[in-house]
């Protein structure tokens, strides 16, 4: 049975990578001119790094706060 750290690691990779895919397809339909990427391309930049800015915040709540707490416990 997977750890639930393990289990919201897997998530927010999943999310992270289909984010990534998402900005992958908006920049190759712009570079064949199909779509304008100006403001496309500026919100999807954002987002993700506003993502990536809360994981990394989870992950060291995680790594730090609950595991401290654990070994404190034993």
């Amino acid at each position: 049975m997977y750890k639930k750290t393990d289990m919201i690691k897997k998530i927010s990779s999943y999310i992270l990578i289909s984010f990534v895919i998402f900005v992958t397809i908006v920049a190759l339909l712009a570079v064949w001119d199909i779509i304008d990427i100006e403001d496309v391309m500026s919100k999807a930049l954002t987002s993700m790094f506003i993502l990536f800015v809360s994981a990394v915040i989870t992950l060291f709540i995680f790594a730090v706060v609950i595991k401290d707490g654990n070994v404190n416990k034993n």
